[in-house]
């Protein structure tokens, strides 16, 4: 689906302070809530592709709550989704994942909207309860896991899609299943990657509404979005461009100086307050 031009309302930035000032070392967030409760480190890190630097992270810290990854395309927002789930090994530097539960670092990850084969004849609950394969090694589903994968379908409000198949359901409904998947682990950390792009009201609604549960529940939750307004719902915004271009709360983050050096020229204050980001190359 084509993306329309972002546009966001900004606080004024007369009484802002430089990236530099606000978040030094390149976007390192190091409050004392987050040294006191952080769950991921990232410190020195670069990812080489093709003898290429696709993704610089000199320091950055992530702390527990909803953080939104927010950049152009290219920006390296999957990039580092990857790096912190374990799917991509860094050239260099390190990724301390020190998560306070018993479940330490236990990370879930759902991808961007997946298209299903007409030949998948899966259904929501089955594939809803691959997820429980991170709960147990071997075996059949137990009492509680399959209360748990009841659980997840209605949390998404698609317990009556259980025993559909993946094929005959909605991109929204497939998404669904598939944070559901994620949710069913009962990870300290769960990933979502472009979680809402594309879809209807309705199941954005629903997956706005699992991510703030997650968040709510003492759970740390990265979205990578293109979507401005989506990002100020976070408790934290982390933008990139290849590199940290800032990190913080999203009035401190989303504010046109920033957007400026992540964007590279593609952004128009056209008055009021009001900013639009030309980021309809995106699909």
């Amino acid at each position: 689906m084509h993306n329309p031009v972002r546009k966001l309302m900004l606080r004024s930035e007369s009484n802002s302070c430089s990236a530099d000032h606000n978040h030094p070392a390149d976007g390192d967030v190091e409050t004392a809530d987050a040294r006191t409760e952080s769950a991921i480190r990232l410190q020195d890190v670069a990812v080489n592709r093709g003898g290429r630097i696709v993704l610089e992270v000199e320091r950055l810290t992530i702390p527990r709550g909803y953080t939104a990854l927010v950049g152009p395309n290219g920006s390296g927002k999957s990039t580092l989704l990857h790096v912190i789930s374990g799917l991509l090994v860094p050239s260099s530097g390190t990724v301390d994942i020190a998560a306070a539960s018993t479940r330490r670092g236990r990370v879930s990850y759902v991808l961007q909207v997946q298209h299903a084969s007409e030949r998948l004849l899966v259904t929501a609950r089955e594939v809803v309860a691959l997820g429980c394969t991170s709960r147990r090694r071997f075996g059949r589903l137990g009492r509680a896991d399959r209360a748990a994968v009841d659980d997840a379908l209605d949390r998404l409000d698609i317990a009556a899609l259980a025993n559909r198949h993946l094929a005959d359901m909605s991109g929204g409904q497939r998404q669904r299943v598939f944070i559901a998947q994620g949710l069913v682990q009962d990870a300290d950390i769960m990933l979502l990657d472009e979680p809402v792009a594309g879809l209807d009201l309705a199941s954005t609604q629903v997956i706005r509404r699992a991510i703030d549960e997650q968040r709510d529940a003492g759970k740390l939750v990265i979205v990578a979005t293109h979507d401005l307004d989506e990002a100020t719902r976070a408790d934290q915004v982390v933008m990139l461009n290849r590199r940290v271009v800032a990190a913080g709360p999203p009035v401190e983050v989303l504010r046109t100086e920033h957007l400026r050096r992540a964007y590279e020229g593609r952004v128009l204050e056209i008055g009021d307050g009001l900013v639009t980001v030309d980021d309809d190359h995106h699909h």
